[in-house]
C-alpha cells in the first residue's frame, strides 16, 4: 500500500469543489471504466466500484471457478495488476478520505468496472467492442476509455460499431488522445477520433498542449495530465503523467452534467464541455481542440440545454467612445506621507545647497577683497 499525499493536487486546486458540488456530486450516475480494471480495495474507491456489473473480458469464467477465493481469479473486473485503471477511476470517483487533498471529481458517482487490457496490451480492438456492449447493457450513462490505437479503423469496424450503439443509447462516450505526441505530427487514434467521441488531449500547469499529447483534427478539449494524482491498488495515492487521467477528468465533469441535466442528451453534454472550456484563441485547435475544460463553469452555466455544437467566442466587443479622463489621486495614506517626507528632505537638501553655496561666495568674496 502506497503511502497517501496529503495536499491537494494542482489539477484540483484550480476548482472551487464547493461551487462545483452545489448542485450534485454525481450521484445516480453510472461511469464505466475500461482498462486493467478497477480495484475495489482501496478505501477511497470501495464505496464506489459495484463489482456485480464489472467484467473481466482476459480472464474466462472456468478459470475464476478453478481458482477459489483467489483475488486474481475474480471476473468481475476489480483485479488491477498494472494500477492504469485504478488511478483512472480514482480521478472520476474517488471518495474523500481523512489525510488526503485528493478526491474524485464527481466523488459520488458509480464506477463499472471492466478490465480489458493488461501490461501486456492484450486487449484487442474487438474486446473493447465487447467492453463497451457490456457497459451499455449495465446502464452506463459515462464510459471512460483511456487506451488507443493509431491502426486505421473504419465505421465497419466491430469498435466504431460498438460506439455507435452507445451513442445511440445517449451515452456520453470520453476517450484519451494518446500520448505520442512529441513529434508533432497529426494522426487518428481511436475510439478516440471516431465521430461522437470526446476526445480529450493533456494540458499542463499553464494551460498548454503537455508535450507528449498527441494532436489532432479530432481532439475535442484538453484536461490537466502532468503531474496527476490517483488511487492505487491496495491503499494511497501515487503520481503518473498521461492522456490517460486527463480523460478521466473530463468523464467526471459529464458525470456531474449527466446528475445535473439528466434530460440532456449525450451530445448537448459534450457540446456543454467543450464550449465552456478554457480557450487560448477563439475557437478549436489541433493541440487542445476548444480549449481546457473548465469544471465549474460548465457546471455552473443556465439549465437550456446548449446548442448542436460548439461555436467560436464572438470576437472582442467594439470600444466605446473615448471620454475626458477624470484625473484623481490614487495614493493611500502612507503614499502620501511618505512622498511629503520625500518633498520634505528635498526641499531641506536644496535649503542646505543654498546656504552652503552662500557661505562660500561671501567666503570668496572677502578673499578677494583682502588680497586688493
Amino acid at each position: 500500500m502506497k503511502k497517501q499525499i496529503e495536499g491537494i493536487p494542482w489539477s484540483l486546486q484550480r476548482v472551487l469543489l464547493d461551487e462545483l458540488w452545489q448542485d450534485t456530486k454525481g450521484k445516480g450516475v453510472k461511469v464505466a471504466v475500461i482498462d486493467t480494471g478497477v480495484d475495489d480495495v482501496n478505501p477511497q474507491l470501495k464505496p464506489a466500484v459495484d463489482a456485480r456489473l464489472g467484467k473481466d473480458y482476459l480472464k474466462p469464467d472456468k478459470e475464476s471457478a478453478s481458482s477459489g477465493n483467489d483475488q486474481r481469479g475474480k471476473t468481475d473486473g476489480t483485479v488491477d495488476e498494472v494500477g492504469h485503471g485504478t488511478k483512472v477511476a480514482g480521478i472520476i470517483a474517488a471518495r474523500p478520505r481523512k489525510g488526503t487533498g485528493f478526491v474524485g471529481l464527481a466523488p459520488e458517482a458509480t464506477i463499472i468496472p471492466i478490465r480489458q487490457n493488461d501490461e501486456k496490451n492484450s486487449g484487442k480492438s474487438d474486446t473493447m467492442a465487447q467492453a463497451i456492449d457490456h457497459a451499455v447493457d449495465k446502464g452506463a450513462h459515462v464510459i471512460n476509455i483511456s487506451q488507443d490505437t493509431t491502426q486505421p479503423l473504419g465505421p465497419e469496424s466491430l469498435m466504431a460499431k460498438a460506439v455507435a450503439r452507445a451513442l445511440a443509447k445517449n451515452v456520453v462516450v470520453v476517450a484519451s488522445a494518446g500520448n505520442d505526441g512529441m513529434d508533432g505530427k497529426l494522426k487518428n487514434t481511436y475510439p478516440a477520433a471516431f465521430p461522437g467521441v470526446l476526445a480529450v488531449a493533456s494540458s499542463d500547469r499553464n494551460n498548454e498542449r503537455a508535450a507528449f499529447s498527441q494532436s489532432g483534427t479530432f481532439v475535442g478539449v484538453a484536461a490537466p495530465g502532468v503531474d496527476m494524482v490517483s488511487t492505487v491498488p491496495g491503499g494511497g495515492q501515487c503520481v503518473d503523467n498521461g492522456t490517460s487521467f486527463s480523460a478521466p477528468y473530463v468523464a467526471g465533469v459529464a458525470a456531474l452534467l449527466r446528475a445535473k441535466y439528466p434530460q440532456w442528451t449525450a451530445a448537448q453534454i459534450v457540446t456543454r464541455i467543450e464550449q465552456t472550456a478554457i480557450r487560448s484563441i477563439n475557437g478549436r485547435d489541433n493541440h487542445v481542440g476548444w480549449g481546457v475544460v473548465d469544471p465549474v463553469r460548465a457546471l455552473a452555466d443556465g439549465p437550456e440545454p446548449p446548442p448542436s455544437g460548439p461555436t467560436p467566442d464572438p470576437g472582442p466587443p467594439k470600444p466605446p467612445a473615448p471620454e475626458p479622463a477624470h484625473m484623481a489621486m490614487s495614493e493611500t495614506p502612507q503614499e502620501r506621507s511618505e512622498r511629503l517626507a520625500t518633498y520634505a528632505l528635498g526641499i531641506g537638501a536644496v535649503l542646505v545647497a543654498v546656504v552652503s553655496g552662500t557661505a562660500v561666495v561671501i567666503r570668496d568674496s572677502r578673499r578677494r577683497g583682502a588680497i586688493r
